[in-house]
């Protein structure tokens, strides 16, 4: 399961079943968990640990210290979860102790090639990550969330549950759930129906939920007055409880 041309420290921690391909690089502060495959020239450094069942692909790099002038050797980690797909040539970097310190990427995630996920980068459950998608900093993406190929996200902006960007979006305020985004900048385009019908959302959530999209950009409502709004419309419909959370958190305001 390891092939002879790879370079695994002593002191790095592999599961059961665990195998590393042609010329990887495996660094001392590495865990691996149960069946996890890591393809040929893959290198993988610093405080990070993998969860099992995961397939990396070929010429990745993940670990490697942050992309930031401010890092000074702190112990940061990166974390991966389970049953995630990691394509070629991603960049998953450490995190900073100016945030948690923690760079992750949750369950079950779908990642295309030339990703860059930088520090501090949150990343949920089931997200899709289209080639070329690129994380600056501090993002959080929460799950469900799909990005089109070429897809960039500024430091500090949070993407929100089942939504989906087009190829080429530029996203530089937080995109709220389950809505669809494109553009540069970005821009609303509706609730992620299809999406979500896949999902199991009733007929009836998604009448809910396209109501409270009309009411958040369509009604000429100021975005106090909106969300003002939206909670009296959550005690009748519930499912729209993640789009009023998720604005009362929002620190960069949300796409208009």
């Amino acid at each position: 399961m390891i092939h002879p041309t790879a370079i695994i420290d002593p002191g790095a921690r592999l599961g059961s079943n665990v195998a590393v391909g042609a010329y990887s690089i495996i660094g001392e502060h590495v865990e691996i968990a149960d069946n996890t495959v890591i393809g040929p020239h893959v290198v993988i450094s610093g405080r990070t640990r993998i969860g099992r069942d995961n397939r990396i692909f070929q010429f990745c790099s993940l670990g490697e210290v942050p992309q930031d002038k401010k890092y000074d050797g702190e112990p940061t980690c990166l974390e991966i979860g389970d049953r995630n797909t990691i394509r070629e040539f991603c960049t998953f970097n450490l995190g900073t102790a100016q945030d948690v310190g923690i760079t992750r990427l949750g369950d079950d995630n779908w990642i295309m090639a030339y990703v860059h996920v930088a520090h501090d980068c949150q990343v949920g459950n089931r997200t899709v990550f289209a080639n070329n998608a690129q994380l600056a900093g501090h993002v959080h993406i929460d799950d469900w969330a799909i990005l089109g190929g070429y897809t960039g996200v500024h430091q500090f902006c949070r993407v929100g549950a089942h939504t989906m960007t087009a190829v080429g979006t530029v996203v530089l305020q937080d995109i709220p759930p389950f809505v669809m985004a494109a553009g540069n900048t970005a821009s609303p385009f509706g609730i992620n129906a299809e999406g979500l019908k896949r999902r199991g959302f009733s007929p009836d959530a998604l009448v809910a939920l396209k109501r409270a999209y009309r009411t958040l950009y369509k009604s000429g409502l100021m975005l106090d007055e909106a969300r003002a709004k939206l909670a009296e419309e959550v005690v009748v419909h519930p499912e729209i409880q993640p789009l009023i959370d998720f604005l009362a958190v929002s620190r960069r305001g949300i796409i208009r």
